[in-house]
């Protein structure tokens, strides 16, 4: 008797598992945090670092930067600005780089780290210094703060919740293989 490849039957549960990571991504980003102008906090990062951990960067960037895309078209806070979604998807590699292949302390704060400092401090900063006409060091002087803050919920939340996380998604995976 010939034996049956799950191959296809992976793709199909890996890119359904990207999808509903993207409508979670839309759903924290554009419902469940707190925007100002110029300020975001949230926890739109969760389903994006659940991607990366579980499979990969590419995974990861396509979470971030399509549901960048899903939720600026669906539920826009204002114009469409091609440099979010740069940044979006820079963050997305980010994470995937860092959480894809093994997990520690010293991965999850580089992680959090290179993440806030360059996507929410500096490129996110700098867009939205150019959209609105105001300088970037202004952006930086208020946007600081943000970025230190979301740095270390995200380090808590990596260090404290992904694993059991990822694991329980695990579990959920292989049973739906069987």
């Amino acid at each position: 008797m010939k034996k049956v490849s799950k191959a296809p039957t992976e793709v199909l549960l890996h890119l359904v598992c990207v999808a509903l990571l993207t409508a979670l991504q839309v759903v924290l980003s554009r419902f469940l945090s707190i925007q100002l102008w110029n300020l975001k906090i949230g926890f739109s990062f969760v389903p994006v670092i659940i991607a990366a951990r579980l499979f990969g960067p590419l995974s990861s960037v396509a979470v971030y930067a399509m549901g960048d895309l899903i939720g600026t078209f669906l539920f826009p806070t204002g114009p469409f600005f091609p440099g979010f979604t740069l940044t979006a998807a820079v963050s997305g590699l980010i994470y995937g780089v860092f959480l894809g292949k093994k997990f520690s302390a010293v991965r999850v704060v580089g992680a959090a780290v290179l993440n806030q400092l360059i996507c929410s401090l500096l490129m996110n900063s700098f867009w939205i210094a150019y959209t609105s006409g105001t300088t970037f060091t202004a952006m930086l002087s208020v946007r600081w703060p943000q970025s230190l803050g979301m740095c270390i919920v995200q380090i808590v939340f990596m260090m404290v919740g992904l694993e059991p996380i990822c694991n329980a998604v695990k579990k959920i995976l292989k049973k739906t293989m069987k």
